[in-house]
């Protein structure tokens, strides 16, 4: 082995060494503070023995807040040594007098999760901690006090299992004493790091809370998915509209023009003639060939090609994010559909002012579209009834029909469609069609209003 291998041999022991005596330290400190603990438990214990005098009601709010305090200092202390952060329950309800204030902490799970870690902690840190102290403080009695009072303290000395009544038997003392003061910094680091995950065990908010905050923060995910998505589909549709739709428009000009050029050129648009009187003819020149005949026809078909694409490209702009949707709201959407159906349809709505969210304006809208289409082509109907309204949380669509009746959700796929657009947005469709009809299909979706609205809230149309 070479210096080089010696000298970080060395360092090595005494950075292990320097780990054990800071994982000594701590348990050390776990084990003075737990009173600290034992302390605010108690406090709080006692107050909630005094609620029913009525004395608690006043005691309890500043206990719990004594025990929020150490507890947060023994998150930050266990996110410190161990590396991870500990998930704080939620702050301590504050009501507007003392006995509505107790009154909630006794609803509060935050509040039993810490009560039962200051119940637990005196055994969990006290009791846990106290072991590599008590190796190591044992052991160095042995090793180092031993062997120079056991001439003093007699025959009926022992140490541990070892009688020290001669020198052969203080040296197997203090060899002993070595031993266990070695184990106990031994031991330190496994009981510092058992002792942090037993804290953020009982130290991390309830799991009510963790489920809570999960639920939170999956709709705030999912809220700003839909988001995302609805200004992805706008700016889809803007690009196809003002991009290939208006070169498409461009193409069909062009083709136009070039075809009233080439009929102009071969005299088939006007004709030419030649001579004077009655005796004209044609000139030859001016006699169309098979060959531009052939061309002008090529340039027909393409143009009719280019007139079919602007339209299947005009639906498909139609399908991916309706302009006026965008541009004028759900009421006025809805009513678009309604004067494009051949049906009779009545739109009566009962909107806020502001505009609703655009994820949900679009899910109601070819939810609403669905269900007129699935009226003029299953159901017979002549009339539908369209009904929007808003509660200040919950959008309601109601859509009734004068058809036979008789829908079958699972028939189909144009109502489970609707069913699964509805899901994403927690929304619901409860669907009444007896045989005979009439059909109700009414769509709530929970929702509230965000921006102002540029069409009127209230109309019948």
């Amino acid at each position: 082995m070479g210096a080089g291998d010696v000298r970080g041999s060395r360092i090595g022991a005494r950075a292990a060494l320097g780990h054990r005596l800071i994982a000594l330290g701590r348990c050390q400190l776990v084990g003075l503070t737990g009173f600290l603990v034992s302390g605010a438990g108690l406090l709080v214990t006692g107050a909630l023995l005094l609620v029913p005098l009525g004395l608690g009601f006043w005691l309890l709010p500043p206990a719990a807040r004594l025990l929020r305090r150490v507890s947060d200092r023994y998150r930050a202390r266990a996110a410190r040594w161990s590396g991870r952060p500990v998930n704080a329950p939620d702050p301590l309800p504050d009501g507007t007098s003392a006995r509505r204030t107790s009154a909630a902490l006794l609803a509060d799970d935050g509040f039993w999760h810490e009560l039962r870690w200051a119940w637990l902690e005196p055994w969990t840190g006290g009791v846990l901690a106290a072991v590599p102290l008590a190796l190591v403080e044992y052991g160095v009695f042995g090793a180092l006090v031993q062997p120079f009072v056991w001439r003093r303290l007699g025959d009926g000395n022992w140490y541990a299992f070892v009688p020290v009544v001669s020198p052969a038997t203080t040296t197997a003392a203090l060899l002993l004493g070595l031993v266990l003061a070695g184990a106990g910094l031994c031991l330190a680091p496994a009981v510092a790091a058992l002792h942090a995950r037993l804290t953020h065990r009982l130290l991390s908010a309830p799991r009510s809370t963790e489920l809570a905050r999960r639920v939170a923060r999956l709709a705030d995910t999912r809220a700003t998915a839909l988001d995302v998505h609805a200004a992805e589909l706008t700016r889809i549709e803007r690009d196809l509209h003002d991009g290939a739709q208006a070169r498409l428009v461009a193409l069909g000009l062009t083709l136009d023009k070039a075809t009233r050029l080439l009929d102009t050129a071969t005299g088939t648009e006007t004709g030419t003639a030649t001579g004077t009187g009655t005796d004209t003819h044609a000139d030859p020149g001016t006699v169309p060939s098979p060959a531009l005949e052939a061309a002008r026809a090529l340039l027909l078909d393409v143009r009719a090609t280019s007139e079919r694409a602007l339209q299947d490209l005009r639906d498909l702009v139609h399908g991916i994010h309706p302009p006026i949707l965008a541009d004028r709201g759900l009421a006025d959407a809805v009513r678009s559909l309604a004067l494009d159906s051949h049906l009779d349809v009545e739109v009566v709505v009962h909107l806020p002012p502001a505009r609703l969210p655009a994820p949900v304006e679009s899910a109601a809208y070819f939810a609403v579209s669905e269900l007129l289409t699935n009226a003029a082509k299953h159901a017979d109907a002549t009339g539908v009834e369209i009904t929007l309204t808003h509660d200040g949380t919950r959008l309601r669509v109601t859509v009734t029909d004068d058809g036979h009746g008789g829908a079958d959700p699972s028939a189909g796929t144009g109502l489970a469609g609707v069913r699964r657009r509805l899901d994403t947005f927690d929304g619901t469709l409860a669907l009444h069609s007896p045989p005979g009809g009439p059909t109700t299909a009414t769509l709530e979706i929970p929702c509230a209003s965000s921006s102002p609205k540029t069409s009127s809230s209230s109309a019948t149309a």
